[in-house]
Parts: C-alpha cells; structure tokens; sequence
C-alpha cells in the first residue's frame, strides 16, 4: 500500500493539521515505509503460532501472576449513598442535562 500526497493532505485535514510542503513530503516518506514495514509483517505466515502474553515468555517459561478473583469487599451502597443528594432505588439521581 503506497499513500499518495492527496492521502496525506486528506489525512491532516481529518487530523485538522496544517502540513507545510516539506512537512507534508516528510511524512509522506514516513506512512510509505510504516506500511511497508507493515507489509513485510502481513507476509509471514503465522498459521499455528501461539500469541505471546508477554515478550518474556519467548526466551523462558513464565507463570502468571494473577490474583485469584474473590469478593473482598462486603456491598456497602447504603453507606457510600448516604452524603449523595437524591438518591432512589439504590441509584445516584442527577438533573437533567440534556433536553
């Protein structure tokens, strides 16, 4: 995928950016070659290979560190609405702001 200048000038209007010639051409160069880098990528066949969770996990055998997922905490919604102005059915009630 090659980007042209009309890309670019279309790009930094949606971006609302105002490019001066040579910044254009600059970055210009610099989308072509991150799509081709991205080319490159696109080309290798990745077919049966695991998604790495972690770079490290390449080169050694890593152990997630997760905390087990339990409630730690009793509800307490009662107490926390109790400074809250209005309040009904367990729900903050706010005004309007939209009409």
């Amino acid at each position: 995928m090659s980007l042209t200048p009309d890309d670019v000038s279309r790009i930094a209007n949606l971006a609302r950016l105002e490019l001066q010639p040579a910044e254009s051409d600059a970055l210009l160069g610099n989308l072509n070659d991150f799509f081709k880098i991205v080319d490159q990528m696109s080309a290798v066949d990745t077919a049966g290979i695991e998604p790495l969770y972690t770079p490290l996990s390449a080169i050694q055998q890593v152990q997630l560190r997760l905390r087990e997922d339990a409630v730690t905490e009793s509800n307490q919604r009662e107490l926390n609405q109790r400074s809250a102005p209005a309040v009904e059915d367990g729900l903050f009630l706010v005004p309007k702001v939209i009409e």
